[in-house]
């Protein structure tokens, strides 16, 4: 790149000073677009964007991406979880079989647990 260009390394450089600042410092823009017809508001958007460096946000309490479970690696829990279930699934579908292998029984009442009475003889 030549040097003796008017704005050459100097823009660069106050470009990349402008960048640390904005960075370190942050920059907050905000605004609301409204849609109103006859004085009537249709519809209204609020745009909140903040710049910064992630340092910075970590400090402000921005640092949603920790806990997100599509953007942070290590907080996946999905498979751990799930085989947790399936085996707890599988416990209950023992006892479910093991209690339809046991023949019904009368309590003292006389009816079994299937709840139909005995009938008379």
């Amino acid at each position: 790149m030549r040097s003796d260009l008017p704005g050459g390394p100097q823009r660069s450089t106050g470009l990349v000073d402008l960048l640390d600042r904005v960075l370190d410092k942050g920059l907050v823009i905000a605004g609301d677009i409204k849609v109103s017809l006859a004085e009537v508001e249709l519809l209204t958007i609020r745009i909140r964007l903040i710049v910064c460096s992630i340092d910075k946000a970590q400090q402000i309490g921005l640092d949603w991406w920790r806990y997100d479970k599509h953007l942070a690696p290590g907080s996946q829990k999905g498979p751990a979880e799930n085989e947790k279930l399936r085996e707890q699934v599988r416990i209950l579908q023992g006892k479910v079989a093991q209690m339809a292998r046991k023949p019904n029984r009368a309590p003292k009442g006389g009816v079994p647990t299937g709840g139909v009475p005995k009938r008379g003889r």
